[in-house]
């Protein structure tokens, strides 16, 4: 996918949500989680979309709908979404390389600047200092979070001195500092807040848990639980994705 649509996948998905039930609704913890899952696993964001249609075509026959009741979350999708991925991914290899052996050529235009990466890296790093002075976060935690903010800086720092901005190292390297948060964060948090993070998930997922394998099960467990654990301490998540 190109550049400006690998960076705003959420939000592309989102409001196609919003579009498809014909209602501005906010997006659950669990559908956010759901979302994780399939760009962490390398879903093309036109297989979601095209996945999230076949799923509104399949529940706009079921009986649920005839009965007035409409789509709530993206939990129903996530099968078509994963048949509509293996269809792409099954079409782009039974194509093979173009005639004249050439590659589409990548895009010129870059969905962000210096300045505002720049300023994204700063945010966070300020966020990430407050973070580390709350009163409730364990000395394991605030060193992480000092490192992680010094590291951010540094990198801001970089970004000034480099010839050409590679937002797909740029991005490995943030998730790489966000993959470092989430076990200090686990070791912080309190046995309830796990539990009730649990409890959540569960309650959200019952209506779907029969529809999804057991990796899929897995995989949402530790998105959901991730995206709590960043909001239970306060941490910005560092990923470009929310930039946008």
């Amino acid at each position: 996918m190109d550049s400006f649509n690998y960076f705003n996948y959420f939000t592309e998905i989102e409001e196609h949500f919003w579009r498809k039930r014909g209602a501005h609704i906010l997006v659950s913890p669990l559908d956010w989680a759901i979302v994780e899952t399939w760009q962490k696993s390398g879903i093309p964001l036109a297989a979601v979309l095209r996945g999230i249609d076949r799923a509104f075509e399949s529940y706009g026959r079921s009986r649920r709908s005839a009965g007035g009741h409409s789509m709530k979350s993206l939990a129903y999708c996530v099968d078509a979404v994963l048949d509509a991925a293996s269809e792409a991914q099954e079409a782009a290899a039974g194509a093979g390389p173009s005639q004249d052996g050439s590659r589409a050529a990548p895009t010129s235009t870059q969905p962000f600047s210096r300045d505002e990466l720049q300023s994204y890296l700063a945010r966070n790093a300020a966020k990430l200092r407050a973070s580390s002075n709350a009163g409730s976060t364990d000395l394991a935690l605030k060193s992480r979070l000092e490192e992680t903010a010094i590291r951010l800086e540094e990198i801001a720092a970089q970004l000034s001195s480099v010839a050409s901005l590679d937002l797909e190292d740029f991005e490995r390297r943030l998730t790489v500092l966000e993959d470092k948060l989430l076990p200090a964060m686990q070791s912080s948090a309190s046995e309830e807040t796990l539990v009730n993070i649990r409890r959540e998930l569960d309650r959200q997922i019952a209506p779907y848990r029969r529809k999804m394998s057991g990796e899929q099960l897995a995989q949402l467990e530790r998105q959901y639980t991730q995206k709590r654990l960043f909001e239970s301490f306060g941490i910005p998540r560092l990923s470009l994705f929310y930039l946008t």
